[in-house]
């Protein structure tokens, strides 16, 4: 297996720049595994598939506005920091740009217009005291508690169309704060859709995963087993666990809404014992290749991923090279639209 082997090329045209509106307008790839077949619908058809006893598992994760902008202390020259994840009072791992020029003991200052009005000269300072792999910063601030205030909420790279409205890269559903990325799956979901499923006698489930960097981290290296994937903070309580279980006794469907859910109960299920899934708090580092096998997840809903990304190996992982190799050729001939602000897949 070789990271090359998860290499498309995708026309820019097709990358989304901007949410369907409604969200659930949205075009929906069916594909089934058993059957080898791929039909085109909307996401507001998805209720066709799912069925009574069903088992739809969220990511309640809420983006943070993660994107800060500063000045560095002395030189005065512009400075950009992403927060990736909290590791001690005050002090995070980030990435930063310009990298080289951060180095330990760099200070920056973020204050005037990265504030709101009422904060506007209170100031946060930002001091590089450590350095990870793949260019991580580890930094610590005077006062986190006005990061939330100072920050944007940080868009992908790969869309320029400055968003109107913030709210519309957060999920109907989000909760809890701490993904610096959407759980982009959820994305299609509206309050009238959710309600709808419900009624058919899906169950609706809500768990934590706070998405980090290999979101929009590709895979560098050429032996996709020699990468080391970011860990992220997950959270299932325990009344979640017990009704998985219940519904993994009794043969019902689980349906993971996004690769986050997937990684976060397989995960879980690694550290549990057949049929019964145990409650789960802690850092999530499972990396999901083909070969690897499902414990817990029947079904999953999905976006289109970047070339060598993790998420995209993980959806090879369930639904075969050869139906995903299908499904990726025929979505862009047919001019669907990718990546976080893209459309959907459904993998039965």
């Amino acid at each position: 297996m070789k990271t090359s082997d998860f290499d498309y090329t995708l026309p820019n045209e097709l990358i989304a720049q901007s949410p369907t509106e409604p969200r659930d307008h949205s075009r929906l790839m069916v594909l089934n595994r058993g059957e080898d077949s791929i039909e085109h619908r909307r996401f507001f058809n998805i209720g066709d598939y799912l069925r009574d006893g069903d088992v739809l598992v969220f990511n309640d994760s809420r983006v943070i506005p993660a994107r800060l902008k500063g000045k560095r202390v002395g030189s005065g020259g512009r400075v950009e920091i992403l927060l990736l994840r909290r590791t001690d009072n005050n002090v995070w791992e980030a990435l930063t740009r310009p990298a080289r020029r951060l180095q330990i003991g760099a200070k920056v200052e973020i204050a005037g217009d990265s504030l709101s009005a009422d904060l506007t000269g209170a100031g946060i300072l930002a001091e590089v005291i450590g350095m990870g792999d793949g260019g991580i910063r580890v930094i610590r601030f005077s006062d986190e508690s006005l990061l939330l205030a100072a920050g944007e909420v940080p868009l992908p790279p790969y869309i320029h169309t400055p968003l109107e409205n913030a709210e519309r890269y957060q999920t109907v559903y989000a909760r809890v704060v701490g993904s610096v990325a959407a759980p982009t799956a959820g994305l299609h979901f509206t309050p009238d859709l959710l309600g709808e499923i419900e009624r058919k006698g899906v169950r609706c489930l809500f768990l934590t995963l706070h998405v980090g960097l290999d979101t929009f981290r590709p895979v560098a290296e050429d032996d996709p087993h020699e990468h080391t994937i970011y860990q992220e903070y997950g959270v299932i309580d325990k009344g979640v666990a017990d009704e998985l279980s219940r519904a993994r006794r009794e043969g019902r469907r689980i349906i993971c809404v996004g690769t986050t859910t997937v990684r976060l109960v397989e995960q879980a299920a690694r550290v549990s014992q057949p049929l019964r899934l145990e409650p789960f708090q802690g850092w999530v580092d499972l990396f999901i290749l083909p070969g690897h096998r499902f414990h817990m997840v029947d079904a999953m809903v999905t976006n289109f991923h970047l070339p060598k990304s993790t998420l995209l190996m993980l959806v090879t992982a369930f639904g075969g090279r050869g139906l995903i190799d299908k499904a990726y050729q025929e979505a862009m001939a047919r001019k669907y639209r990718f990546y976080s602000f893209g459309d959907a897949m459904l993998v039965l």
